[in-house]
């Protein structure tokens, strides 16, 4: 048998320690190497020193690995009321011995020995610290004031070659945290080129709006994201979005779920939209959208299901008093756990951290349904190509969670029904559409089903009206084609 019909021998794979940061190990393929050193370079703000806080942490809680944190910026009093917030408790940490925090305040008189400039001292005072508590996770932060006052180069890069070599010699899993450079990733533009991963944040403005990204840039001997993906740092601590790992995946239920008016569920063939579908309902102002959307929250929330319902125009409190107009108690559900609102304005985050924050609410709630009234108001913090490409993201993210999502979108009175919703019509399993004229003095308002992938559905334009019971439709005229499929 020759070598090309061989089968081809196990290809052999670097250890990895974990972060337990959400998104962050699934986008380096399980961690940062484990033995070696991560640079993790950002400006001012860009949360370098929190990830190395979070990976100790995490290191120490979850996955039975001791840290040691070496501060030369922040003392380590400081650095436990900053990170409190979050949950982290530091000094219950070092009390039990998963932790040493040593701060160390450098003075060139400190580190600089007889002769050469050298890091001897430094490695003394890191190992006691080490060998202390068994420490396998070792954060440094940050490396700029180890050499703020040294002038020579290629002493420094022997030092921080000397460094990161003390490093793997010890089998210690590293972060050091750098501060970016105007032209390079960091200020002396060095240390890249002697760590085996690099991870670099950034925290971007757009027209006053602030994102966070995060990028792996270098990572040695092995397979990882290389894209920019969106993170967060809010109180539950830091979470990234690898929004570009989804794709065409997800199963299909046969299972259907009612509308929440019969009548839209008969010309839907009767039974309503396949469960994890996505939906849109569209039309121009006053037709019935939001109402629409309420009646779909309320059958499943009479089914037992959970719904994350996300407002971009109007407070929860004024979505629930305005629906019960419409005989819809929305309030009953909150109560009960079943239903959550989110209201925000577009204009708070970017389309990323909208994302971001969609994942996280969907994570931590686990809900059956998603509706988000209206899309259509994202366009104001980004171009429809922008707008299009994140919920390209959401609606794979929710499809992979077999979760059935429902949009509204607002079309203008002036343009065509059919062609306004093409930034996102395309994306959408079904899409029903609502319209209203001017007929006799009097407003008439009209439903029917655009489309409806895999179900046979009504080719009616069906009227419909509002009433204190909701929305009724009404009965179709003699020649009806209910029931006619696409």
């Amino acid at each position: 048998m020759d070598d090309a019909t061989q089968a081809s021998p196990t290809r052999p794979h670097i250890s990895k320690a974990r972060t337990g940061v959400a998104g962050l190990d699934e986008i380096t393929n399980g961690g940062l190497p484990s033995g070696r050193p991560t640079l993790v370079a950002g400006g001012p703000g860009s949360g370098k020193t929190l990830l190395g806080i979070t990976f100790l942490v995490n290191g120490a809680t979850q996955f039975n690995e001791r840290g040691v944190l070496m501060t030369f910026e922040q003392d380590g009093a400081d650095l436990a009321t900053d990170v409190a917030s979050l949950g982290f408790d530091l000094p219950a940490l070092v009390a039990e011995k998963k932790l040493v925090v040593d701060y160390v305040h450098v003075d060139r008189s400190q580190i600089e020995e007889t002769g050469e400039y050298d890091l001897e001292a430094l490695f003394i005072r890191l190992e006691h610290a080490v060998k202390s508590i068994g420490a396998k996770r070792v954060v440094l932060d940050t490396i700029e004031a180890l050499f703020s006052g040294l002038k020579n180069e290629a002493i420094l890069r022997a030092e921080l070659r000397r460094l990161f070599r003390w490093l793997r010699d010890h089998g210690l899993s590293t972060i050091i945290t750098g501060e970016r450079g105007e032209t390079t990733l960091t200020r002396n533009g060095l240390e890249e080129y002697v760590t085996d991963a690099v991870i670099l944040l950034d925290h971007r403005v757009h027209e006053q709006i602030s994102t966070r990204r995060i990028r792996v840039v270098k990572y040695r001997g092995t397979h990882h994201g290389t894209n920019e993906y969106p993170f967060l740092i809010d109180t539950d601590g830091v979470s990234v979005l690898p929004v570009t790992s989804l794709g065409l995946e997800h199963k299909a239920s046969s299972e259907r779920v009612s509308t929440g008016l019969a009548e839209l569920d008969g010309m839907l063939g009767g039974h309503g939209f396949f469960r994890g579908s996505t939906i849109l309902v569209s039309g121009t102002a006053g037709t019935g959208k939001t109402t629409m959307a309420a009646h779909f929250t309320d059958a499943a929330c009479r089914r037992g299901e959970r719904c994350l319902y996300f407002l971009f125009e109007e407070s929860p409190a004024q979505m629930i008093r305005n629906m019960q107009s419409a005989g819809i108690n929305l309030q009953q559900w909150i109560d009960q756990g079943q239903l959550e609102f989110l209201a925000d304005r577009p204009s708070t985050f970017g389309l990323e951290t909208h994302l971001a924050l969609v994942h996280r609410a969907v994570d931590r709630f686990k809900p059956d349904v998603v509706v988000v009234d209206p899309v259509t108001n994202l366009i104001a913090v980004g171009t429809q190509i922008d707008v299009r490409a994140m919920l390209t993201r959401l609606i794979d993210f929710l499809k992979m969670r077999n979760i059935t999502a429902l949009f509204t979108s607002l079309t203008a009175a002036s343009a065509d029904w059919e062609s306004t919703d093409a930034m996102i019509s395309s994306l959408m399993d079904s899409w029903v559409l609502t319209t209203a004229e001017t007929v006799n003095h009097k407003r008439r308002r009209q439903i029917f089903a655009l489309k409806s992938r895999g179900m046979a559905c009504s080719d009616d334009v069906r009227e419909f009206r509002f009433t204190d019971r909701g929305i009724e439709i009404l009965p179709t005229a003699p020649d009806s084609l209910e029931g006619k499929g696409q």
